[in-house]
């Protein structure tokens, strides 16, 4: 069960490994950028910086006092830094506090002298801050934070946020096309399994190793069609055969055998034989049905009154007198019919009591679910699955287990040509259920 719960589609399979590689693939970008742009700001932040304060302090180095001041006036309205007299009561906070910073810090202290003071803020006022000296005199130059500010954390995950999301489109887009042809693939095998033979695969698809397994397929479809229509002429020769000598049998018995009771066990054999046939000749009946609206109560009424004799079967029906199913109406009653003819024989609580049936409906969706349950014996859970094969019959669990064996499988044969599905289970209180899974039609 755990197992099943865990268990993930091909597309789905695919589309996260697909995100997880790419993904990865991002981030492991995205963090070598960073390393690589971290070096290369850094360095450029403090030349821009130390190319200021060497022009600052060639300009005011070898003018009076009162021109210097006028400068640092002009240099403060003009320009988006200011030179200020550094006095010894100044209160400063060292610049350096991450790798950055301390990088900007060393090579501004390489370019201007060991003894430049670099700081983050002066007496409370936030920037960046470069102590330096003309002659005995000594200045701060503030320049603006946004020269030296390195890529934000937000921004970066803007742009990573993008990459991933374009990462996650582009997965889903591959793992579509990569699965498009395994899902067309389970497509037509699974039209194949409900008898539609003539599905077939585009052959010529651009991807070498699709175009052989479509190329394979289609020939075992074709292989598969052909063995069906054989089968089918095979059973329906057979059958047509069978029939002339067997009604040369019924009136050489009726004529030539004086004794009553014989006659009558031969004319019940050859009945036999002949339902044997006719039971060859519908589950060889061609696949191509014509749907149409069908009143469901009227259909299983009518192959109802066809069971006239209480002794072997008793039938109540409980269907909804306005219920219209989708389907072809002789084919919908040979399902009913056979599900009856089926619980008339193998149904019976007991040998001596007849058969107890009853018809149900209930509604799921766009399907109508009718349940035709017995009193019988029941089946074997493991042999559920193998009602509805051809040629198989649960003798050890039921009683006067005659014919073919091919009832039930004309009955899903029938109904998956109308686009329906049939499920067998026991009862919960005994018996045998049919679950006929029919699609609805609206009333008008």
């Amino acid at each position: 069960m755990d197992r099943k719960l865990l268990s993930l589609s091909l597309f789905w399979r695919t589309f996260f490994l697909l995100s997880l590689l790419l993904t990865g693939g991002v981030v492991a970008w995205v963090q070598t950028l960073r390393q690589l742009e971290f070096e290369p700001r850094a360095v450029v932040a403090a030349q821009q910086i130390a190319s200021l304060v060497n022009l600052s302090r060639g300009a005011m180095k070898n003018v009076d006092g009162i021109t210097r001041i006028a400068l640092m006036k002009s240099m403060t309205d003009q320009e988006a830094v200011r030179v200020l007299p550094r006095e010894p009561s100044d209160r400063w906070e060292p610049y350096e506090v991450d790798a950055f910073t301390r990088r900007i810090a060393a090579e501004l202290r390489v370019r201007l002298g060991e003894g430049t003071v670099v700081a983050r803020s002066v007496n409370g006022q936030d920037a960046l801050w470069v102590g330096f000296t003309i002659d005995d005199d000594r200045y701060w130059l503030q320049a603006e934070s946004a020269r030296v500010t390195p890529l934000t954390s937000s921004t970066w995950f803007v742009w990573v946020g993008i990459a991933i999301l374009a990462t996650i489109i582009g997965s889903a887009m591959i793992a579509g096309l990569i699965n498009r042809p395994l899902k067309e693939l389970s497509t037509a095998a699974a039209r194949i399994r409900d008898g539609e033979y003539d599905t077939r695969l585009d052959e010529r698809t651009s991807t070498t190793e699709v175009r052989a397994v479509n190329v394979g397929f289609n020939r075992m479809a074709r292989e598969l069609a052909k063995v069906e229509q054989d089968r089918t002429v095979m059973l329906a020769g057979i059958s047509h055969d069978l029939r002339t000598p067997l009604a040369r049998i019924r009136l050489e018995a009726e004529i030539s055998i004086p004794d009553e009771e014989a006659r009558s066990h031969i004319a019940d054999d050859i009945d036999q034989l002949d339902a044997i046939i006719d039971k060859f000749m519908d589950y060889a009946r061609p696949g191509v049905t014509r749907l149409e609206p069908v009143p469901l109560a009227a259909v299983v009424e009518r192959e109802a009154m066809a069971f006239r004799d209480a002794s072997q079967i008793r039938i109540a029906i409980q269907l909804s007198p306005v219920s219209r199913v989708l389907g072809d109406p002789i084919e919908l009653g040979r399902v009913f019919a056979n599900l009856f003819e089926n619980a008339r024989r193998y149904g019976r609580a007991s040998e001596t009591t007849p058969a107890e049936v009853q018809v149900g409906q209930l509604q799921a969706g766009p399907w109508i679910i009718v349940t035709v349950r017995d009193r019988g014996p029941g089946v074997p859970a493991e042999k559920l699955t193998q009602l509805t094969t051809p040629f198989f019959r649960g003798d050890t669990a039921r009683t006067s287990a005659t014919g073919a064996g091919l009832g039930l499988a004309v009955v899903k044969k029938s109904i998956q040509r109308m686009g329906g599905s049939i499920e067998m289970t026991n009862g919960a209180e005994g018996g045998l259920v049919a679950h006929v899974r029919l699609r609805r039609v609206e009333a008008t």
